[in-house]
């Protein structure tokens, strides 16, 4: 997708998707994106659990690197935890890399919702805070692109 990187995710454990919270995140998710695009008619979702470590010598790389575009409709990426880091700020931006704003996914449950069609979407490294501590940042992101 970003940077030439082959990625594979293992898969989510069934017990999750079938909990309380995933499928009524994806409703209401679903909810907000449909209006957008009346026509369509069934969503394609994928879902990724990204954690994004920082050590002492070496800062959290984001996955994917840099201000991207998924290649899809939409994006949910929801902050699931942020432990001992600085930074991980989201940026947003117009395709021809004007700043549209940034903000930080700070506590659990903080999501951004995008539009992939109509801006690119980025997030910073993070930084241990404490660089004698484990130290991470671990989203989950859903793309939502039409089934038809």
């Amino acid at each position: 997708l970003n940077g030439g990187v082959e990625r594979w995710f293992e898969p989510i454990p069934e017990s999750i998707g079938t909990g309380a919270i995933l499928p009524q995140l994806l409703t209401q998710a679903a909810a907000c994106f449909t209006p957008l695009r009346p026509t369509v008619k069934r969503w394609r979702l994928e879902l990724h659990q990204f954690r994004i470590e920082a050590h002492a010598d070496e800062p959290g790389q984001p996955t994917p690197e840099g201000s991207h575009r998924d290649g899809v409709d939409f994006v949910l990426v929801l902050l699931i935890s942020r432990h001992n880091i600085a930074r991980g700020c989201t940026s947003i931006s117009t395709p021809d890399g004007r700043s549209l704003g940034e903000f930080t996914l700070a506590a659990p449950l903080d999501l951004a919702l995008v539009d992939d069609h109509r801006v690119h979407h980025g997030v910073t490294a993070v930084e241990a805070i404490d660089a004698s501590q484990p130290a991470w940042r671990d989203v989950l992101v859903v793309t939502f692109k039409a089934d038809d």
